[in-house]
């Protein structure tokens, strides 16, 4: 049995999380979980203690390992993946300056965002930085940190994002993966390595900023200390492993050009596979595991429309499969009834504080035409930006993969294959992320060519939702109505700003 095993660990923003996987036929034959708070010090921040991460890895670990005979002797190397974006500063040997990391749905920089964005044309960074300024990157926090905890900053000698920090504890080196670095807004897209005009621009110190290095490459091996924390034997190889949406995007399936990964969960996440990052001021671009670039739009509401309809409209004493099965009530299109989804704004562009609305409503319309008008204009709203990467590449979409919550909705599916008109793919197995890793700790142990083999070889899909005729006629004339009326009420934002200050 030596050998046959992979250790997959996937450092979330809910819980730590460790599987044993089979490094044959990628199948999970355990997983364990263990979670840990957001720390909110303030209104629209967030942070957690990368402390915590480590523990919750270390309980995950030794609970798979007692579930699994054997396992302890299987195990051949060690993949991780982790939610991007969150900013630890360590010392010299390797210690927490910070107790504290901000998150990637921290926005406490979006005052310095405004700021850049006020003082730089997206002509003169978007080929250096490979992406538009948003909160999240890391690049704001490092600035944000340096300005507001100098001391933390000022004893920090490296930075990492939060799978580093793990495979910090487990090898005792140090480095992040190309994912992570081309969203830091510091890495130079086309030389892969840390950008020193984006470096200056921001004020920050480049002796800080850790190794790139490609995510299948072996960082190290488990150390004694290690060994001792979490019951795994010493020595086993350890991979620089990847952020977890790339990763995700990898163990979908997603690894080639005219392929899309729909990612419905609290957001909606549209990544395409294109050879060279998008610039364009509308579309943030993340390095892809086997080499290529993932430019991806980020509908900030996306299940969360169902989730909010379910509180606004019932108090959440429905079942997401009734509000389904009421949306399905209605016609197609809802009679002429628009939703636009902007519960909480815009990540991109200058419309942030975008707003949601429903636009159309007549006497006719009841309950059923508002949970479908709202599933629809989440559809629609992200077929925009499908057509926006699409006018970018030249590349015409030929097929999705819908993973996450909301690819459990085959209603849901349906209404987004109509609108997009290509047919969405959903694979057998949801964990995504952990098929990724898998699939790279598989390749780097030479079992595969190229990660794309191990994803042909682990990677199936459960089934197939195509488009309904009909309902792909009517959104096809529902659509200009839709970025009408998006490009139109922008003009009113600002204005129900200025009444909420009051």
């Amino acid at each position: 049995m030596t050998g046959d095993l992979i250790l997959a660990i996937d450092v979330g923003t809910g819980s730590a999380r460790a599987a044993l996987v089979d490094a044959g036929s990628g199948a999970i034959l355990e997983i364990a979980a263990s979670e840990y708070d957001q720390i909110v010090p303030a209104f629209g921040w967030a942070e957690q203690r990368p402390a915590d991460w480590w523990s919750g890895t270390v309980v995950a670990i030794r609970t798979v390992l007692g579930k699994h005979a054997g396992s302890k002797t299987g195990i051949a190397a060690v993949a991780a993946c982790g939610q991007m974006h969150g900013t630890v500063l360590v010392d010299s040997q390797g210690r927490l300056t910070r107790d504290t990391a901000p998150l990637w749905n921290d926005k406490r920089t979006v005052g310095l965002v405004a700021g850049f964005e006020h003082s730089n044309p997206p002509s003169s960074y978007l080929a250096e930085s490979g992406n538009p300024p948003t909160p999240a990157w890391p690049g704001f926090k490092l600035a944000w940190l340096r300005d507001n905890d100098p001391e933390a900053y000022q004893a920090a000698a490296t930075v990492l994002m939060p799978k580093d920090y793990i495979n910090l504890h487990l090898t005792g080196e140090i480095a992040m993966d190309e994912g992570d670095a081309s969203c830091s807004f510091l890495m130079n897209p086309r030389t892969g390595r840390w950008s020193s005009a984006m470096i200056e621009r921001l004020g920050l110190d480049a002796a800080k900023l850790p190794p790139i290095r490609s995510p299948l490459d072996i960082l190290g091996h488990v150390t004694a200390e290690a060994a001792g924390e979490t019951g795994l034997p010493e020595g086993i190889p350890v991979l620089v492993g990847g952020a977890d949406y790339p990763v995700a995007v990898l163990g979908s399936g997603v690894v080639s050009p005219g392929t899309a990964s729909d990612v419905m969960g609290t957001s909606s996440i549209i990544t395409l596979i294109t050879p060279q990052p998008l610039l364009d001021p509308e579309i943030c671009n993340v390095r892809t595991v086997e080499g290529h670039w993932g430019p991806f739009t980020l509908l900030e509401t996306g299940g969360d429309a169902m989730r909010w309809a379910r509180r606004a409209f019932h108090e959440k004493s429905l079942s997401y499969a009734d509000i389904v099965a009421k949306a399905a009530e209605a016609p197609a299109g809802a009679e002429g009834l628009f939703f636009l989804p902007f519960l909480a704004g815009e990540r991109l562009g200058a419309h942030r504080n975008a707003r949601a609305q429903f636009f159309g409503i007549g006497a006719k319309h009841g309950l059923a035409h508002l949970h479908r008008a709202t599933l629809e204009g989440v559809a629609f709203a992200v077929n925009r930006h499908i057509r926006v990467m699409e006018a970018s590449t030249g590349q015409k979409l030929e097929r999705v993969v819908a993973s996450g919550g909301g690819a459990r909705s085959e209603f849901w599916l349906k209404i987004k294959a109509s609108a997009y008109n290509v047919s969405i793919l959903v694979p057998r197995e949801t964990e995504c992320g952990i098929v990724g890793c898998a699939a790279m700790a598989a390749t780097a142990l030479g079992r595969f060519a190229k990660v794309e083999d191990a994803i042909g070889h682990f990677v199936h899909y459960e089934h197939e939702v195509l488009p309904d005729p009909a309902w792909a006629e009517t959104y096809a004339r529902m659509q200009p109505v839709f970025d009408k009326l998006y490009r139109h009420s922008q003009a009113l934002y600002d204005d129900l700003d200025r009444l909420e200050q009051r």
